[in-house]
């Protein structure tokens, strides 16, 4: 009698048990899911408008990162604030893997440089996914200016300090940055000139109104092959492989300087770790497609992929370095 009375209530309490496990919510419909995605398109925003180097390489991203998880990945152009309105919208949507952004470094490490409060933390809001490009900042010269590389640019500075200026496409972008570190590393100062956008400081440079800028090679190539400017220097670690000839700023006599831009992919921080590892494996299949890569080269840009655990140590190396230029050089959102 006492098996007939309790095995009844064993088999009832089981089934009540097991029928809060399936309802309650993050339990086991979150692992099935997880093993399931993706199931439905997934969104990549692009903090920036169409028609610039991240919305290039975001579109060239999702295209292959679709086809590898069999799912059509949209880009959607979320602009404004200098990233931060893309990115708090991806810092706040859920961590299920269908919500990503695509941002350059300015997102984790120069907006907190230079804005004393955001909508996201840079480290605790995102789990980084891969880095997918380098986008290499030269220094350029009106053609008609007397200096052809680094040593005669400190000797003329040194010689007439206050004189010369150069110019950005914006207060608090990676190109001003570039310029202050450049500066601080060969111990001279220019004074900075931005402008909003890199098209108008191109304008100025090459109508020889500013003697120099520092842009993107992707801004510099078509202007480059006029003849009516001129590069003088490579701020990243490496040349840029559209300009072999173009020395860096540590060839220069400035051994391990390195100041280029990167993006990388994120998605809210949260992710179950099969989607995470589901992702981080798709986005390294498609960044090893020669295809992409061809493109991405042609854009101007340099193919860099790397793990998310290693934009993570990038923005935990660069975070207080981008604030102390910031501190030294005055630089404050507009």
């Amino acid at each position: 009698m006492i098996q007939k009375t309790h095995f009844p209530r064993r088999r009832t309490a089981c089934t009540a048990l097991l029928g809060m496990a399936i309802g309650a919510p993050g339990i086991w419909p979150l692992t099935a899911h997880a093993q399931d995605y993706p199931a439905r398109p997934v969104q990549l925003v692009v903090p920036f408008p169409p028609g610039g180097a991240v919305d290039i390489v975001g579109r060239l991203v999702s295209k292959k990162l679709g086809d590898e998880l069999g799912q059509p990945v949209v880009v959607e152009n979320k602009a404004g604030a200098g990233t931060v309105v893309g990115a708090s919208f991806v810092a706040n949507a859920p961590a299920d893997g269908y919500t990503l952004l695509i941002s350059s470094g300015s997102t984790f490490t120069i907006n907190p440089a230079i804005q004393a409060k955001l909508p996201y933390d840079p480290v605790k809001s995102f789990e980084p996914l891969g880095m997918v490009a380098r986008v290499p900042l030269l220094l350029l010269a009106h053609r008609d200016v007397p200096i052809d590389n680094l040593q005669q640019l400190v000797a003329a500075v040194r010689a007439a300090p206050g004189k010369y200026v150069y110019g950005s496409f914006g207060s608090g972008t990676t190109g001003h940055f570039a310029g202050e570190l450049m500066w601080s590393a060969l111990g001279i100062q220019l004074m900075h000139v931005p402008y909003r956008g890199s098209a108008p400081a191109m304008s100025d440079l090459m109508g020889g109104q500013i003697p120099f800028t520092i842009d993107t090679v992707a801004a510099a190539l078509p202007q480059l092959k006029t003849g009516k400017i001129k590069a003088i220097a490579a701020t990243g670690a490496t040349r840029a492989t559209q300009l072999p000839n173009v020395p860096t700023v540590a060839e220069s006599g400035t051994p391990g300087f390195a100041a280029d831009s990167w993006l990388a992919v994120v998605a809210p921080r949260g992710l179950p770790a099969s989607v995470n590892a589901r992702l981080q494996k798709a986005l390294a299949d498609a960044m090893a497609d020669p295809d992409i890569r061809a493109r991405l080269l042609a854009s101007g840009l340099e193919p860099a992929h790397a793990p998310g655990a290693a934009v993570a140590e990038r923005i935990e190396e660069e975070l207080p370095r981008m604030r102390g230029i910031a501190q030294r050089a005055h630089i404050r959102a507009e």
